[in-house]
């Protein structure tokens, strides 16, 4: 039977690349790196053979998919901030056998899923800023999936249920990251390079504090019970619909773990940022 190994909600932003590249930004996300470095220690102590990764820059409108291909391999340039992140190689093996079970899970829960080989189906930086720190040998399978806009959080969470069964009946040991911000407000154009590393807004910034604390005390079905009005409020990366998938594949308020911050909470550009791992010890 498959195991789910570690489920955590990561940081991707685009500086952490630049940080590494030499010049005035080189060093500045050391903080978020070392939590996602740590993240894939764990990942690997504890066995896990598949990151399988919500990707929040691969956004979708109808139905729920999956990144099938047996091998991803490429040179990324993000056409968002190609002066952040440009020729970011890359070579992954997939993991096409537990896409088709997800895939298949979903469509019997009710959703529609296509699990997709397509040669020119390429991966975005939600999953390469953190594989690049948490599997820089490629030693570990990858499976991206994409976060639906237009699903609501209700619908994501049916489908992170429905990805955690498939886990479960498979032969996988999974690492399953949710990698998208807590707050998303950017600044305004003419004030984004003085913001690099702030948080735009206030609210935000208080909001995404109070949310650390329940996680950190195991206040789950209260945060559930706020997560649309955060996801609404607070300007939710794709509707914090990888949030809304980690928790369903936890067990929505059925879960009782807590989550232990790596690091720092930080802004980045106008969003709040973090590296929190989930204790796996109270899944139901």
């Amino acid at each position: 039977m498959g195991r789910l190994v570690l489920a955590a909600k990561i940081t991707h932003v685009p500086s952490i690349w630049l940080s590494e590249q030499p010049g005035p930004q080189h060093g500045i996300r050391r903080n978020a790196i070392d939590g996602l470095v740590e993240l894939g220690r764990r990942a690997r102590a504890r066995g896990a053979e598949t990151f399988v990764v919500l990707d929040v820059h691969w956004q979708v409108t109808i139905g729920f998919h999956l990144n099938a291909k047996e091998r991803h391999g490429g040179a990324y340039t993000s056409h968002e901030l190609p002066h952040f992140i440009a020729d970011l190689r890359y070579d992954y093996p997939g993991d096409s056998d537990l896409a088709q079970a997800i895939a298949a899970a979903a469509e019997t829960a009710g959703l529609s899923c296509r699990a997709h080989r397509a040669p020119g189906l390429g991966l975005e930086y939600a999953t390469l800023i953190p594989m690049h720190h948490m599997n820089h040998d490629a030693a570990v399978r990858v499976l991206p999936v994409a976060v639906n806009v237009n699903a609501g959080i209700s619908e994501s969470a049916r489908f992170g249920a429905a990805l955690r069964s498939a886990i479960d009946k498979s032969d996988r040991a999974v690492a399953l990251l949710a990698s998208g911000s807590l707050s998303h407000q950017f600044w305004p154009n003419d004030r984004a390079e003085a913001g690099l590393n702030a948080v735009s807004s206030a609210f935000n910034r208080e909001v995404d504090l109070r949310v650390l604390e329940m996680w950190r005390d195991g206040r789950i079905a209260d945060f559930l019970a706020m997560l649309p009005d955060y996801a609404r409020h607070c300007s939710g990366e794709a509707a914090m619909g990888d949030t809304a998938m980690l928790f369903g594949a936890l067990g929505w308020d059925r879960y009782h773990g807590r989550g232990e911050l790596l690091g720092e909470y930080f802004g980045s550009s106008g969003t709040g940022q973090c590296n929190v791992d989930f204790s796996l010890d109270a899944t139901p």
